[in-house]
């Protein structure tokens, strides 16, 4: 039985709803900042949660007044990074089940991360074949038109616009880990189902259309989807 309003295409966030890389974004930017003597508060953390990397370095050097430049910051995060990303990225519980069905039942699919291209293919590189499900992925941090990141909705309207048959936002579900996505998917228009991180209030889940504790718990009937 459909509970909201009937979707045709599911848009997916990655970092945190799809792959289980929050903690290793974590540990680099703890590592980082405690050679300066600063440490990488949760209240932060949340802050940069979701954001490009341009935007989390620019916040990052700026709350914590760090010497060095954005620049500088950049450079020595994106090593420590790759280390990070190099392993076996694994996914977050129901992820591959949610896509692999909804990609079985011929709905449209697409990604969009605040990550760059160099990242998400490390960050991928051990699911190719699942990530072959979706029709396409906007990289927030090196498209040319995603001008504002999360919480604006410009990533959100890109990947409704790059779907085959171009559908209305309204037409679009979007799933979402973090506070700044859930605000620019809503900002695009469109609903939003949450599967948030423990740490973030209630208060900032309240703009989502539905919150869920993970994908597992995901019933694509609540929104006009073939059922599992």
């Amino acid at each position: 039985m459909t509970k909201f309003q009937p979707v045709t295409h599911v848009i997916f966030d990655l970092d945190g709803l799809l792959l289980n890389t929050e903690p290793l974004y974590q540990q680099t930017f703890h590592e980082l900042v405690s050679k300066y003597g600063k440490e990488y508060t949760e209240e932060l953390r949340l802050k940069v949660l979701g954001t490009r990397q341009q935007d989390a370095v620019r916040i990052i050097v700026d709350a914590l007044q760090l010497p060095i430049t954005y620049e500088e910051f950049s450079f020595k995060s994106k090593d420590l990074l790759h280390k990070a990303f190099s392993g076996n990225v694994g996914l977050m519980p129901g992820a591959e089940k949610l896509v692999r069905h909804l990609y079985s039942k011929k709905i449209p699919l697409a990604v969009a991360t605040s990550s760059g291209k160099e990242n998400v293919l490390l960050k991928t590189q051990a699911h190719r074949e699942l990530f072959g499900c979706f029709s396409h992925i906007v990289m927030g941090s090196s498209d040319p038109g995603v001008k504002n990141g999360k919480p604006h909705p410009d990533i959100f309207l890109i990947a409704a616009s790059r779907f085959a048959d171009s559908p209305n936002v309204t037409k679009c579900l979007v799933l979402e880990d973090s506070p700044n996505g859930v605000v620019a998917a809503k900002a695009a228009g469109m609903q939003v189902v949450m599967v948030p991180d423990p740490q973030v209030s209630q208060e900032r889940r309240k703009p989502a259309t539905l919150v869920l504790n993970s994908l597992e718990e995901f019933k694509p009937e609540d929104f006009g989807l073939p059922p599992f």
